[in-house]
C-alpha cells in the first residue's frame, strides 16, 4: 500500500510519527513530506537561517532515506492570513506532492496527517483514507494565527480517521469527529532496555559527575520547561548534577549560570540508553498548561523502558502509566526526587513494565481501525 506522511522533518528527532512510518515501512511505501511550518517567520537570525535551510531543501530531489521511506521537501509559505497567500500555498503543495506520487507510481494513498497545516490538500490527493493523527492540542500553542485554527478545526471534521494519543484530546476531537480513537503512544523497548546492559557504557561527559545525576532529555522550549522549578531542583541538589540533552529554543541563562547544570545538546537517539544509564532519576518537568495537559510525554515511557524512576509534573498521561512520582509545585517535586533516590538509577523490574507498550502493538491497533473503515 502507498502512504503520504505529513509530519516533522524527518532528519529531526524520532518521534510517535517516525515510529510508525519505519514500522508501516516494512511493508507499505511512504511519501513523507517535511515539516510546512505553521507559525509566520520573524526576521530572527534562527528564522531567516531556516527559511534558507528550506529553499535550499526544496531544490533537492526527492530521495529514499530508508528503505520504503521517500523523502519530500515541500516549499510552502508559513503564512495563513490572507486568503491570496493560501489558495498559493494549496496550489503548491498540490502540484508538489502529486509530482513527487507521479514519481514514485503512488495510486490511492493513505494519507496520515500529523502537521495541520497540511489540512490545505488533506483530501485533494487522490488519497483513498486520510487520517488525522493529533498527538497536541496545537489550538493550545501561543502565536498561532487564527486560519490555522480553523484548518485544524476542518480537518478534523473531513478526515475518516482521528487517532489520538491522549485521552483529553480524545473527549476534545470526538465531538467533531465520531470516528476519533485513542492509541497512546508506545517505545522502542528493545532499544532503551540496553540501558541494563553490562555492555552498555555511560557516556564520559556525565560517566564521572558528581552525584545524584539528575537527567533530562527533550525539546527545551517554553512550553515543554518549567525553568523555575528546574531551577530550583538544581539549587536544592547543588552538590550533584542536572543534565539537560536536546535542542533549546528558549532562554536558559538561569540554569546554566548554575555550575551543576549541565546542558549537553541533542544526541543520536541510539545513543539514549547509555545516558539514562548514567542518570539516577529522570524528569519530565513540564509546566501545567492546556498544552501539557494535552500532551503524553514518549520520553516518559522511554525513562521507564530504561528502568528510571521518574519524577513528573502532574501531567495526565504520566498518572495513567502508575509507574511515576508525581509533584504538584517545587517542594513536592524535590520531595519526590529525595523518595525515587532510594532507589536510583536503572532497574529492571520498573523496565519490564513498559514490556508490553511496544510501538508494535500500537501499529497494530492501527491497522484495525483502518481496516475497520472499509465495513
Amino acid at each position: 500500500m502507498d502512504m503520504l506522511c505529513f509530519g516533522h522533518d524527518f532528519s529531526g528527532d524520532p518521534l510517535s510519527k517516525t515510529h510508525l512510518m519505519r514500522l508501516l515501512a516494512r511493508d507499505n511505501r511512504i511519501l513523507w513530506i517535511n515539516s510546512i511550518g505553521y507559525r509566520a517567520p520573524t526576521a530572527s537570525k534562527s528564522d531567516l537561517s531556516r527559511a534558507l535551510k528550506k529553499l535550499r531543501a526544496a531544490a533537492e530531489p526527492v530521495r529514499e532515506v530508508e528503505r520504503n521511506i521517500f523523502v519530500l521537501n515541500a516549499l510552502a509559505i508559513p503564512a495563513f492570513g490572507k486568503p491570496w497567500i493560501r489558495n498559493l500555498n494549496r496550489a503548491l503543495l498540490k502540484f508538489q506532492v502529486k509530482r513527487a506520487m507521479r514519481g514514485l507510481g503512488f495510486r490511492s494513498p493513505v494519507n496520515w496527517v500529523f502537521n495541520p497545516s497540511a489540512a490545505q490538500v488533506a483530501g485533494s490527493l487522490g488519497e483513498s483514507i486520510v487520517v488525522y493523527y493529533c498527538v497536541d492540542e496545537f489550538t493550545a500553542f501561543s502565536g498561532l494565527p487564527p486560519q490555522l485554527v480553523q484548518m485544524e478545526d476542518a480537518l478534523c471534521r473531513r478526515a475518516d480517521l482521528v487517532v489520538v494519543s491522549a485521552e483529553r484530546l480524545l473527549h476534545n476531537k470526538i465531538t467533531r469527529n465520531p470516528r476519533t480513537v485513542l492509541i497512546r503512544h508506545g517505545v522502542d523497548f528493545d532499544l532503551f532496555r540496553q540501558a541494563l546492559d553490562p555492555a552498555t557504557r555511560i557516556p564520559d561527559e556525565i560517566a564521572h559527575l558528581p552525584k545524584p545525576v539528575l537527567g533530562y532529555f527533550g525539546l527545551m522550549s517554553a512550553d515543554w520547561i518549567d525553568t523555575d522549578l528546574l531551577v530550583k531542583v538544581a539549587e536544592h541538589y547543588a552538590g550533584g548534577s542536572l543534565v539537560l540533552l536536546g535542542k533549546v529554543a528558549m532562554d536558559l541563562s538561569r540554569l546554566t549560570a548554575l555550575r551543576n547544570v549541565h546542558l549537553l545538546g541533542r544526541k543520536p537517539f541510539e545513543s539514549l540508553p547509555g545516558y539514562c544509564k548514567g542518570f539516577d532519576v529522570a524528569l519530565n518537568p513540564f509546566p501545567i498548561s492546556e498544552v501539557t495537559l494535552n500532551s503524553n510525554p514518549l520520553k516518559v515511557r522511554e525513562y521507564l523502558a530504561a528502568g528510571l524512576p521518574v519524577v513528573s509534573t502532574r501531567i495526565p498521561e504520566v498518572e495513567v502509566l502508575r509507574q511515576c512520582r508525581i509533584g504538584d509545585d517545587a517542594d513536592a517535586f524535590i520531595r519526590e526526587i529525595d523518595a525515587a533516590l532510594a532507589s536510583p538509577g536503572p532497574s529492571r523490574e520498573r523496565s519490564e513494565t513498559m514490556r508490553g507498550e511496544s510501538w508494535e502493538g500500537r501499529v497494530e491497533e492501527l491497522r484495525r481501525h483502518v481496516a475497520a473503515l472499509g465495513r
